[in-house]
């Protein structure tokens, strides 16, 4: 039995089809994907981090962003909304994030460390790239270098300070997890 092929879509129509949907989907290589709501926790780290970083950057020439910023991933033909963004500069259909933060999701964990993650890393802006873990205390931070190399930073003590070189920004983990229920504690 022959299965039936699945339709690809170009930029354009996804853009179209984006443009009047009622939730959003992120677009890669073709296909559309329909983006998964969240829990509790997940939406929480978001308005903490969102929270801190735009205390951090007011006034300055950076700014954050949400999830509903769509990023444009030319080398991957990818089309993705990070749970947030730095823009240093416009922000349209976002080609130039500095920095870019997900919290990690049991359904996305694999593809924001995966097949996104290496996707994010050909934007020639992007010089962080954070992982929040929902359900215990770590986040990790992949910064790139000046000779494009990428080092990887752990945080997972509340007591520590997120540090963002490419902006000039430390958070403090605990102002990241204030008032989250953690899965996995010890």
């Amino acid at each position: 039995m022959a299965s039936s092929p699945v339709h690809r879509f170009t930029e354009e129509e996804y853009l179209a089809l984006e443009e009047a949907a009622e939730y959003k989907s992120e677009f890669v290589d073709g296909e559309i994907f329909a983006m998964a709501g969240a829990s509790n926790s997940h939406l929480l780290l978001h308005s903490n981090l969102f929270l801190e970083l735009g205390i951090r950057l007011r006034g300055g020439p950076c700014r954050v962003y949400g999830s509903d910023l769509r990023v444009k991933i030319p080398a991957s033909k990818m089309y993705t909304y990070p749970d947030l963004s730095v823009v240093c500069g416009r922000a349209d259909n976002v080609l130039n994030p500095a920095v870019i933060v997900e919290v990690l999701s049991p359904s996305t964990e694999r593809y924001d460390r995966g097949r996104k993650a290496l996707a994010y890393r050909t934007l020639e802006s992007l010089k962080e790239y954070i992982l929040v873990d929902q359900n215990s205390v770590l986040v990790e931070c992949y910064s790139r270098s000046d000779h494009d190399t990428w080092t990887h930073r752990v945080y997972n003590k509340l007591d520590e300070e997120l540090r963002i070189d490419s902006i000039g920004v430390s958070i403090p983990i605990s102002g990241i997890y204030n008032e989250v229920q953690l899965v996995n504690c010890g």
